[in-house]
């Protein structure tokens, strides 16, 4: 098992800065919440190496970004997931997978070994032999999963990694990261918009605003506090209106991305979406239900 992620960072991009702190245990996911151009992605990028930083980033005892020192991105052993899988075009899904492993020096036998392991882990066993180009966009996500996760990192970085996903995808995709993060036994930061994510996922939840932490604790704990307006919104009771970009549905449920809130989906019953398009204005009655952890 990998040592504590600690993360103290200060960067600063024009009059943009980032000034955060967290920490993730071992095993724990921890979401870090908040508006666009709060500095979620930034402080990803900067744990991640891809960002000149002051203060300091370790994993356990490794210093990776401290005073007068910084190591490299491909050193780090941390892995990046984005909304993207980003996977080799000219490789078949096991070759992507495999790909870590024999960066690593791993012999090309024991590196598909252990991406079958993993592609088999993600559902996809049956399709190690296919190319980037004949998976579906959830499929291609899920080698990018398997591919992280067999790369053995220290540290697993996932930025809204189900976003570009549809409903019934993304809570697949979802289930699959639960079910192999709290194995891996390392520390996950997830990046996302969607408080889903962060009930289904994260053990703890730190919310970022204008570059600062502006709350953290138990998942449950922040979102029923809604200390800020952007966890509010995520909950608000009440009049609820907006005019509708998108509506993915799922089974018995739909969910409406809008104009006005658009870091907010709202899932609804099925039928509540039915005979809706883009472009219509609602007004709904939204009632919030406090569920115990």
């Amino acid at each position: 098992m990998t040592g504590m992620l600690s993360a103290d960072v200060r960067v600063a991009l024009g009059a943009f800065e980032l000034d955060a702190a967290l920490t993730a245990d071992p095993g724990e996911i921890v979401a870090v919440l908040g508006p666009n151009g709060a500095g979620k992605s930034t402080l990803l990028a900067a744990v991640a190496g891809h960002r000149g930083v002051a203060g300091t980033v370790r994993i356990g005892d490794r210093v990776l970004d401290g005073p007068g020192h910084h190591v490299a991105p491909a050193d780090r052993r941390v892995g990046l997931l984005g909304q993207r899988a980003l996977l080799f075009p000219h490789l078949t899904a096991l070759e992507n997978v495999a790909f870590g492993p024999r960066s690593q020096g791993r012999h090309r036998s024991a590196a598909r070994d252990t991406a079958r392991a993993w592609l088999e882990r993600v559902g996809l066993g049956d399709l190690a032999g296919r190319r980037p180009a004949a998976l579906s966009g959830g499929q291609q996500q899920r080698v990018a999963i398997a591919r992280a996760f067999a790369a053995a990192p220290d540290a697993l970085l996932l930025d809204e990694p189900f976003a570009a996903l549809d409903v019934q995808t993304g809570a697949q995709v979802r289930r699959i990261v639960a079910g192999v993060a709290k194995d891996a036994g390392i520390p996950i930061l997830l990046v996302t918009h969607d408080p889903q994510d962060a009930r289904e996922l994260a053990d703890r939840t730190v919310v970022l605003q204008s570059g600062r932490v502006v709350d953290e604790g138990p998942t449950h704990d922040v979102l029923r506090r809604r200390s800020t307006e952007f966890v509010a919104a995520l909950h608000a009771p009440g009049a609820w209106t907006a005019t509708v970009t998108d509506i993915e549905r799922d089974g018995d449920t739909a969910r409406l991305r809008t104009m006005e809130h658009p870091d907010a989906p709202l899932v609804v019953p099925a039928d509540v979406a039915d005979g809706l398009v883009a472009g219509v204005r609602l007004r709904l009655t939204v009632t919030v239900e406090e569920h115990a952890p």
